[in-house]
């Protein structure tokens, strides 16, 4: 499809559909919207708006449909996909004018939100009545729920309750005609027809551009315990976390973290924390319930299973401020690692049983091509983060070679039952390696819904296939 140049006719039109205040034009206020968290891709619009109804947002797809101006959402720009990126020039709609919690419905324990809304900010909200929002990626403090719902995301609570595709329940959606539908109901069951709300989670603003939320609350655990077990080797740490299932227990948070990147985190951030010798890999192990015995319990056979595995040793996190400087090693932990070399982060995802064949593999590959990496995830559901530091490779085998690397950990992910992402979406960077793993026949499927939805292909192009 070939798109064209917003033109002054047009531009005057969008300027009428969402008012002078609305519009960015300049170069310098365009380049913030030119990137997002990924890596240091640069793309910028031709024109930013930022409207603040869906009546208006649907005039401007309605425009940009109709003169084949391509457009592309923007929630935060915290994504690490390139989901946000305008690689085609066109509009960009910002959403960040879209931030009400609309309603909470104790009652029925749900809330509509519109998708400008910071996910920490609705945390607390429903927290102060005591519900739960268990989607809580690392970002959390500056992502959009909006966001969150177009790349399908999870954090570290997924592995006791589940990804946001568990929690949302119906959507209002802008179709690239201008068409507003909504495309559910605030239900908990559904069976009328193909459920469109599942099929927009995870679509990465490619199919309609959502503009309501309604999210699904559950009561809030009143009691937690948090632990820190270290390990000899990655590949201990990594067995241990399947065995803990297999234990019967299901904790509310597993994550998995590299030594080099709890030592990256202390020199960044000045963290009192004592790194012990020969200590190289970590889980961090979250429980929660209602019941501070059960809790206690279920601890005993963690710790038991942990031993089966050659933990060193095991901090239980005794006050709410060691728990809270324990996650915070976790949750900045990316922003230490990008603060010391040029990175790539890729997001696999594995049956969790085999993350210890998947590590070895990672650092195998790392080997192989000549550079190093640092891993850190959600263990617990089998999702590993893998960044990959230029360190000392030169520019001409950091731009060739790794490549060549990248494609043999997602061959060895695929080859292990994974697939390419767990969370952060496919966008922009990972498009060529999805014949990796999807054949022509998911292809037609996806073009054929893309081509429903989008007939003209304005909506995000250049994403995901």
């Amino acid at each position: 499809m070939k798109f064209n140049k917003i033109t002054p006719d047009i531009l005057d039109a969008v300027k009428r559909i969402a008012g002078d205040d609305a519009v960015i034009t300049s170069y310098g206020e365009l380049e913030k919207y030119s990137h997002d968290e990924t890596e240091d891709l640069r793309y910028f619009p031709e024109v930013v708006v930022k409207p603040r109804t869906p009546q208006e947002i649907a005039g401007l797809m309605k425009l940009c449909n109709d003169n084949l101006i391509p457009v592309t959402p923007r929630g935060a720009g915290t994504g690490l996909s390139g989901g946000a990126l305008p690689a085609l020039g066109g509009l960009l709609i910002s959403m960040e004018r879209f931030d009400k919690v609309l309603e909470i419905d104790e009652q029925n324990l749900q809330a509509t939100v519109e998708p400008g809304v910071v996910t920490e900010v609705f945390m607390d909200e429903v927290a102060a009545k005591g519900l739960l929002y268990p989607v809580d990626p690392a970002s959390k403090g500056s992502c959009f729920i909006g966001g969150n719902v177009s790349h399908g995301s999870g954090g570290p609570r997924v592995v006791k309750y589940g990804t946001i595709r568990e929690y949302i329940l119906n959507l209002e959606v802008v179709l690239p005609s201008g068409e507003i539908i909504w495309t559910g109901a605030n239900t908990l069951k559904y069976a009328s027809g193909y459920n469109l709300t599942q099929l927009l989670i995870g679509s990465e603003g490619t199919l309609g551009i959502i503009t309501k939320i309604v999210v699904k609350l559950i009561p809030g655990p009143t009691h937690n315990a948090l632990l820190l077990a270290s390990f000899d080797s990655n590949e201990k740490g990594c067995a241990a976390v399947s065995a803990i299932f297999r234990a019967g227990i299901v904790p509310s948070a597993l994550e998995f973290m590299e030594r080099k990147g709890i030592e990256w985190v202390i020199e960044k951030d000045g963290l009192a924390f004592d790194l012990k010798d020969g200590a190289e890999a970590f889980l961090l192990i979250e429980v929660d319930g209602t019941s501070q015995d059960v809790i206690f319990t279920d601890c005993e056979k963690i710790n038991m299973v942990l031993e089966e595995f050659g933990c060193h040793d095991v901090l239980f996190a005794d006050t709410a401020a060691q728990k809270e400087e324990l996650w915070r090693i976790r949750r900045t932990m990316a922003v230490s690692v990008k603060s010391n070399s040029i990175y790539k982060e890729e997001d696999t995802v594995v049956p969790r049983a085999a993350l210890p064949q998947l590590i070895t593999g990672i650092k195998e590959a790392g080997n192989k091509y000549g550079f190093e990496s640092i891993c850190y995830g959600h263990a617990g559901d089998g999702n590993l983060h893998v960044n990959i530091l230029k360190g000392q490779m030169s520019d001409e085998d950091w731009n060739a070679k790794l490549k060549e690397g990248i494609r043999e950990i997602f061959e060895l992910t695929i080859s292990l039952g994974g697939t390419l992402s767990g969370e952060h979406g496919i966008g922009l960077v990972q498009k060529e390696f999805m014949p990796l793993k999807y054949n022509d026949v998911h292809f037609a499927l996806w073009r054929g819904i893309k081509q429903v939805f989008d007939k003209n292909g304005i909506l995000n192009p250049g994403k995901i296939f």
